[in-house]
């Protein structure tokens, strides 16, 4: 039965590239629908009856199964990829006339394949079976990213991407290959058995790079920031809102196996991810393309995540469970918060796309005007990202900066000062979230057009729509009561470090309980002052100006702010850590009238830039390696008998 149930799925993804097209959309609907309900049912089942025993079922004899830790991560998958099949039908409809019906079809095809491959990854803790399911996960996004392969870039960026999933991989192949070397068994549950008589950092640092690649720490991060533009606003939000938490999920999963060296591990954790946070909310804030700065934006959020279990690390290393307990579940807290206000912001930022055809910032402006929905659920999404009452990122990060503060008292002066360095390091990515999204919402949404459109810009449909309405309300919901969400994922936390975390539950619950309270009350008095507002206003005759026009009714969209201007501040103090390139011709002293000129920046990501130096060192080595390839048989004959006296002489060193 269960067989069946496996199976089901991925035939009828397979079905869709022979179904109608009319059909097409309704049936990819219907199976996303399938997959999320059948795997949704034991996820929550179990998440409601907390402590009970994981769910174990056989398919095709390899074991699945299914504990809190996989319920959690299932739920959001399983919500994020139904709000992106959603959001598709809307966003696809003008690629409907351009791509063939086959294209669209290869497309809904991966996206379901996705699907079903992430929630295997989650399920599976056979090495090979897992693998399988990894490299599945890898295929379908890589065709995705590709759905625009016919430029360029695009392609270039999906085989970037493909390579760096492949480098991954490798990783975690030669990880569970070492692991069943010494233990016989290739599975994470044989991880047990292996950290408890070997070295535990080494196999660990080969797990971490597998799954860092994956979710995006920085060095190993630089496939993200150009994948999530290419591909499609629905596709991005996913990828960013759940596919990178696969990295997530693997990460932890290998720590609830971990026996020693757990204070050092959780050290490296947390300074990888304080750097992926400052400098991801860094490059993000100097980007002049919407997605990309949302890309870099997952980075940070990564970071944040990655703060988190760090400090519950730590809080193993010492022997802490209210640092496990606050660090571990302020970091899967912040999963589920991040999936949703990242995949709202990218799916706001493809409703703004479908309009006006560009990412580009310095291009737009003033779309509130004519898409007001649309802004409103790019403010909601951009207020919960920067960690703001009342909304979900606030609880989140709240958790977190609650255990570096009670990590301050620990008892060591050097814990102390990691602790201290960790909240400044928090409180830096807040503010310069707040600062970006300042600067997009600003440049994007408020001031008047830049530029004179062809057609008459108008609000997307409810199509569109709709799903981000589920987001938001989602959003609120969290930030209003967070306590229904925060004991559950308490409780996993619970049992994946076997720890009792009950007095430090009820130690919390007044504090959020009254975060809830004052969340609701500055809602009701926001929206009453609103209300006040528009009666008062109703009887007066009220003339608007332009935005940051001073005073003055001549200003065009070419004299407001541009991302670039609007940071050019951050952009000169941060100098030394970022690259801009600038593009323009001074003007000489001795030209009186000055000729029309043009002034382009471009945001160098350093990581990247330095990859490509080393990719293209090793490529000059090969080009001349294979000058060696001559086609003569007497040169080929000399390379065999230098290759046997070399020999000869390591021998003779007694090096081999």
């Amino acid at each position: 039965m269960m067989d069946f149930l496996l199976i089901l799925p991925v035939v009828l993804s397979l079905l869709i590239l022979i179904i109608s097209s009319k059909l097409r959309y309704y049936f990819a609907l219907f199976i996303t629908l399938y997959v999320s309900v059948i795997s949704s049912i034991p996820a929550i089942s179990l998440l409601i009856n907390f402590g009970s025993t994981p769910f174990v079922f056989y398919i095709f004899s390899t074991e699945i199964i299914i504990d809190n830790l996989s319920a959690f991560f299932m739920i959001v998958t399983n919500f994020t990829m139904l709000t992106g099949m959603l959001f598709s039908k809307g966003y696809l409809q003008p690629y409907l006339s351009k791509k063939s019906s086959y294209e669209i079809a290869i497309h809904y095809c991966n996206y379901l394949l996705l699907h079903v491959s992430m929630l295997l990854v989650l399920v599976f803790r056979n090495g090979f079976a897992f693998l399988i399911a990894w490299e599945l996960m890898a295929v379908s996004s890589f065709i995705l990213i590709l759905f625009e392969g016919e430029k360029r870039s695009t392609l270039k960026t999906a085989v970037n991407y493909l390579i760096q999933m492949h480098i991954g991989f490798v990783f975690l192949l030669i990880a569970f290959l070492i692991c069943q070397s010494e233990t016989g068994n290739i599975s994470f549950d044989a991880l047990k058995i292996y950290f408890a008589n070997h070295n535990n950092s080494f196999l660990f640092m080969m797990f971490f790079v597998g799954f860092a690649i994956k979710a995006g720490f920085i060095p190993l991060h630089t496939w993200l920031p150009d994948a999530h533009p290419a591909a499609p606003s629905h596709v991005s939000g996913t990828m960013s809102g759940v596919m990178i938490k696969m990295g997530i999920y693997g990460i932890i999963r290998v720590l609830s196996y971990v026996h020693f060296d757990l204070y050092l591990i959780g050290f490296f954790i947390l300074l990888i991810s304080a750097i992926s946070g400052i400098l991801g909310v860094m490059f993000a804030i100097i980007q002049h393309d919407l997605k990309k700065l949302l890309a870099y934006h997952s980075i940070e959020n990564i970071g944040i995540i990655g703060m988190g279990i760090g400090l519950g690390t730590i809080g193993l290393g010492i022997n802490n469970p209210l640092l496990v307990m606050l660090g571990f579940s302020g970091a899967l807290l912040h999963v589920l918060n991040h999936s949703l206000f990242k995949s709202l912001l990218f799916y706001s930022a493809g409703s703004v796309y479908k309009n006006y055809h560009t990412h580009n910032i310095e291009q737009l402006g003033g779309v509130i005007h004519k898409m007001p929905k649309t802004a409103a659920f790019f403010l909601i999404g951009s207020i919960a990202i920067c960690g703001l009452p009342p909304l979900n990122g606030f609880i989140s990060e709240f958790l977190i900066y609650l255990g570096l503060f009670k990590g301050l008292t620990t008892g060591t002066f050097h814990n102390s000062i990691l602790m201290l360095l960790a909240i400044i390091a928090l409180v830096l990515i807040g503010g310069l979230a707040i600062f970006c999204f300042t600067k997009v919402f600003s440049v994007v949404f408020l001031g008047t057009s830049r530029k004179k459109m062809e057609n008459e810009v108008n609000e997307v449909g409810n199509d569109m729509l709709f799903p981000q309405l589920l987001i938001s309300l989602a959003i609120i919901a969290i930030g209003l009561f967070p306590m229904i969400f925060i004991k559950p994922i308490t409780i996993i936390v619970s049992g994946l470090f076997k720890i009792n975390t009950d007095s430090y539950i009820l130690s919390i619950t007044d504090t959020f309980s009254k975060i809830g309270i004052i969340s609701i009350t500055l809602i009701v008095i926001t929206g009453s002052l609103i209300i006040l507002r528009s009666k008062m206003l109703k009887k007066r005759k009220v003339n608007y100006g332009t935005t940051w026009g001073c005073g003055s009714a001549n200003i065009s969209g070419k004299q407001q702010y541009t991302g670039s201007s609007f940071a050019n501040n951050f952009s000169d103090i941060a100098r030394p850590l970022l690259h801009i390139k600038k593009e323009y011709n001074q003007i000489s002293e001795n030209e009186i009238f000055p000729a029309k000129r043009s002034f382009y920046t471009h945001p160098e990501d350093v990581f990247k830039k330095t990859i490509l130096k080393i990719v293209d060192f090793l490529m000059m080595i090969l080009k001349k390696l294979a000058r060696l390839q001559t086609g003569q048989i007497q040169h080929y004959i000399l390379y065999a008998f230098i290759f046997i006296l070399l020999i000869f002489i390591l021998m003779y060193l007694k090096f081999i």
